[in-house]
């Protein structure tokens, strides 16, 4: 039902108690920033109580791995769709200590890769656990096998996925297998620290969840390889801790950078009185925080950066953000941190959001040496006195920097664009375009040719491919790249759409694009990712959303409204709510169209615009993703939304066989999870694009499967079908897309369960692979894929499979008998 309470009454309400509490510092509602981050996916699933449900994600996704083998034959094989080359924003690198050839990358949302060949391959790692957003990876010093990962970006932008971490992971294998280490409610990572005398005893600052107060940050400790923990610093609920340094030779002195931040969808407070530096001599049991010659006024100090000079641990670097983002000071100590001297920093780039970049780090080489990991890369050969630029032309917005400790000049570089390489300390570098962590927020496969693919992006634009390869996407129009439309009766009109609704069209194959914005209100409220759709039988006919819903008939040239305002509002601030989030036209009748808001409103019309019917009032008050017109009942319509239910009654997917009049909960038996996109196939099969991947119903919503077994726990933004083609496309925020045959029922389940569950033996394994559980009377046959879904083996059924010339990796074993599928995931070492 809708509800008065609205999510910016609750912000606001979130705000003053959080404002009036006596144990945390007062501010001046004048110093929130007037420049408000863009938290699509966080408003998305927060409205309208401005909360996630953090207990909903993990329930989901043991729902998932729960759902019965038997049922969904272990699911078809999505194939990786691309790109590769166009990059995604990376949270952290590592190189093996040992062996230089050996790189870790871990993704803001897609999981850790690993290279063992210097950046040729990659490898993901860390499939197999629940969350895939990485905060900092560090390696033992003496044994490069064991690993330990702090998940939860820390970066507070507003790419940022709506999710934090679940903790700390340890691997003693080289990354093939994890174990979860505790500390699930840390929220996110910023910094490890192990002990170099003794790798069991680490240290872990977290930051704690981004949109909320909470005591779980501070310094954390363990002394023995994560099974136990204590918290040995905490400065407040709203104070997290940054940064860490340790000293390379007495592992008892420690030091931690604490940043104070505040963070809803509509205002942010990135800084303080308690943004401070401690040091710890005692190995963590008492702190001091370092103040001489340090900044001491609150709005002097944001988030702060610190690193320790390994040829000379006396020496230390700070760098101080201020609390609006720009940078205040760099400082120095030669003293191991009793007093600091400032550098001034009025060389580097200053653009005012310094809370989303890296800051310093030293050569482990050179104590005189450091960089500035900030919009662009700068490099100092003097101790801070002076700065130049280094890396030059990379993409903006860095990250993370990583040394080799013995290898001179070798640095791995990781921004929002991805990861590069240098092997003469910067001067030059060369691109890695063999990732797949591209955050996608919208995919289209042009209607005459499938592999013609075009997506939408977080930080990495609109681009396509016109081969369907996996490596030679260009980027066509910038910005965030949002819905693109390829006419479907010219290949070269394309539409591609940017932040807050700004639309371009080409006419000429993306060799060029021009602004197509013509009777389109400029005052009027876009969201972030705005909707546009064709008449699905007149593409000269093209529907935009913004408060209202506008209507050309010459291609864009020219727009006009066909509705009234049709949301809630008015609503405060340039994050408020009001906009269009979904538009679908019948194709049995242009004139039935349906609408969907952010605000929770749903609106039908019957007659191309001329009268409106709200048909919302029934359903829950929550974002609405997707509406959806059935292919074959042209009164029947499905409506997903996002956000969590909070002990409600309610679903996130729902039919109407009566034009909206009335709905039916047909997401019953999902779990509690935010739903992306729906879209239907030519057998009646529904999909759904959820936070943890695709699930799938045959039955209009009785019950749901996952599709698919070997795409990871992502979130999948978007879906779209290529009706010529017979493939379902995926889109995911932060692992690239991928796409899946269905041509056949991919759904259809055999009425005879498996008598016997398909076994692998040993798992992981070396050399030879022994299958059982496998009925042979029906010719059973193997296929083996790798990660990225592509076949690398194809033969009979044979029990002991020999795998002796397959590389490192993850892999999925199907085996079809009997007229049933089962697919198993291996790692073959």
């Amino acid at each position: 039902m809708k509800k008065p309470t609205t999510f910016h009454l609750f912000g606001l309400l979130t705000l003053l108690l959080c404002l009036s509490c006596a144990d945390k510092p007062k501010y001046d509602l004048s110093t929130i920033p007037s420049e408000k981050p863009g938290d699509i996916l966080f408003m998305q699933r927060a409205f309208p109580y401005g909360e996630i449900a953090t207990e909903a994600y993990p329930e989901a996704i043991s729902w998932k791995q729960g759902q019965s083998l038997e049922k969904s034959g272990g699911g078809p094989v999505w194939e990786f769709s691309g790109p590769l080359n166009i990059g995604g924003r990376i949270s952290d690198i590592a190189i093996d200590p040992i062996d230089p050839d050996t790189y870790y990358v871990g993704a803001a949302s897609g999981g850790i890769f690993k290279s063992t060949d210097a950046g040729a391959t990659w490898l993901p790692i860390f499939d197999g656990q629940q969350y895939l957003s990485i905060g900092d990876i560090e390696i033992s010093a003496t044994d490069s096998n064991k690993i330990y990962v702090g998940t939860g970006e820390p970066n507070a932008g507003g790419g940022s996925l709506a999710y934090d971490g679940n903790g700390i992971f340890k691997s003693t294998d080289g990354g093939l297998s994890w174990e979860s280490k505790g500390l699930p409610d840390i929220g996110s990572v910023g910094k490890i620290v192990i002990d170099p005398t003794d790798d069991e005893t680490l240290y872990v600052g977290a930051m704690g969840p981004l949109f909320r107060d909470d005591p779980n940050k501070g310094v954390y400790k363990s002394t023995d390889g994560g099974d136990t923990w204590s918290q040995v610093l905490f400065v407040s609920d709203i104070t997290g801790v940054i940064d860490m340094a340790i000293h390379p030779t007495n592992p008892n002195i420690v030091y931690a950078a604490t940043w104070e931040r505040i963070r809803r969808p509509d205002f942010r407070i990135y800084g303080g009185e308690t943004s401070r530096i401690y040091r710890s001599t005692d190995a963590g049991a008492t702190w001091s925080e370092l103040t001489t010659g340090l900044p001491s006024l609150p709005e002097q100090k944001g988030r702060i950066s610190i690193d320790i000079a390994q040829s000379n641990p006396d020496v230390l670097y700070a760098l101080y953000a201020d609390r609006n983002g720009s940078i205040f000071d760099v400082f120095k100590t030669t003293n191991g941190g009793n007093s600091w001297n400032s550098l001034g920093g009025g060389d580097l780039t200053n653009v005012g959001f310094h809370w989303w970049f890296g800051g310093i780090t030293v050569d482990p080489s050179d104590e005189n040496t450091l960089y500035n990991i900030g919009f662009v890369m700068e490099k100092s050969t003097d101790g801070g006195a002076s700065w130049g630029p280094s890396f030059s032309g990379v993409h903006v917005d860095q990250h993370a920097l990583a040394f080799h400790p013995s290898i001179a000049n070798l640095i791995l570089l990781g921004n929002d664009g991805g990861l590069y390489t240098s092997t003469d300390a910067g001067n030059t570098w060369s691109f890695d375009d063999t990732l797949p962590i591209t955050q996608f927020y919208r995919i289209e496969a042009d209607p005459q040719n499938s592999n013609r693919l075009y997506g939408g992006s977080q930080d990495n634009s609109t681009f396509r491919t016109t081969t369907g390869g996996l490596s030679d996407f260009t980027i066509i129009t910038g910005g965030d790249g949002f819905q693109p439309l390829i006419d479907p009766n010219d290949s070269g009109t394309i539409y591609t759409l940017a932040q807050r609704g700004f639309l371009q069209k080409s006419i000429n194959d993306a060799a060029s694009f021009s602004t197509v914005l013509s009777g389109i209100d400029p005052a009027e409220r876009k969201n972030w990712d705005t909707p546009i759709a064709f008449d699905p039988v007149n593409s000269n006919i093209v529907f935009y959303g913004g408060e209202r819903l506008y209507k050309s008939v010459d291609r864009a040239l020219n727009w006009n409204p066909i509705s009234p305002i049709l949301h809630d509002g008015p609503y405060p601030g340039n994050n408020g709510f009001g906009t269009l989030t979904s538009i679908d036209i019948s194709s049995f009748d242009s004139d039935k169209i349906i609408i969907g808001y952010d605000d929770g409103n749903i609106w039908t019309t019957t007659d191309g615009g001329s009268n409106w019917v709200q048909v919302s009032t029934a359903l829950p008050d929550r974002w609405v993703t997707k509406v959806l017109t059935s292919r074959f009942e042209s009164n029947t319509l499905y409506v997903t939304i996002s956000g969590y239910r909070f002990g409600e009654d309610n679903g996130h997917v729902y039919k109407s066989t009566d034009f909206g009049a009335t709905w039916t909960n047909i997401g019953a038996s999902l779990p509690d999870i935010p739903v992306n996109d729906i879209v239907q196939d030519s057998f009646g099969n529904l999909f759904l694009g959820t936070d943890i991947g695709v699930l799938g119903s045959e039955d209009e919503g009785a019950t749901w499967m996952p599709v698919g077994a070997n795409m990871p726990a992502v979130v999948v933004t978007d879906l779209d079908i290529h009706e010529a083609d017979n493939l379902l496309f995926a889109a995911t925020y932060g692992r690239s897309s991928y796409k899946l045959d269905i041509s056949g029922n991919v759904l259809s389940v055999d009425d005879q369960t498996l008598a016997t569950e398909l076994i692998l033996a040993p798992n992981p394994v070396t050399d030879v692979l022994t299958i059982s559980g496998v009925d042979q009377s029906g010719n059973a046959e193997i296929k083996v894929f790798n990660a990225l879904g592509q076949l690398v083996m194809e033969l009979p059924f044979t029990e002991d499979l020999n795998l002796i010339e397959l590389q490192t990796g993850i892999y999925y074993l199907q085996i079809n008998s009997a007229g049933s599928t089962q697919t198993k995931r291996f790692i073959k070492r």
